[in-house]
């Protein structure tokens, strides 16, 4: 069975700096692609960054986030630096993937960690 297990989140102030990880774990053929999502309470799911072979950005993070992938260890991380009160949000991790025995890419989603950016 697939999983993606994400680690890093916690309490930070506003300037701040935080490093989330997910690692893909399980019989995986192959994975296209790995990023973050977020949501707070009250809003809807959105995008924060994904990446291929190159990333992708929401406007609003951009500058600030960079987002890395290890595909060795199938694990992608986010590095988020100048971290703002808006940013506080469960993130949670997602990867479009193969898995093995199956010949159709499906999406996976972690837990979620919890962010919290206030002083």
């Amino acid at each position: 069975q697939v999983r993606l297990v994400e680690s890093g989140g916690g309490l930070v102030q506003p300037g701040g700096s935080l490093r989330l990880s997910c690692a893909a774990s399980g019989s995986i053929a192959s994975i296209y692609v790995m990023g973050w999502y977020r949501q707070a309470p009250g809003k809807q799911r959105t995008l924060v960054a994904a990446i291929t072979d190159t990333p992708t950005y929401a406007d609003s993070v951009k500058g600030r986030f960079t987002i890395s992938r290890d595909n060795a260890k199938n694990t992608v991380y986010l590095q988020m630096n100048s971290l703002k009160p808006e940013d506080t949000a469960v993130y949670c991790c997602n990867a479009i993937l193969v898995a093995a025995g199956t010949t159709r890419p499906s999406p996976y989603w972690g837990q979620g960690t919890q962010v919290t950016v206030s002083s």
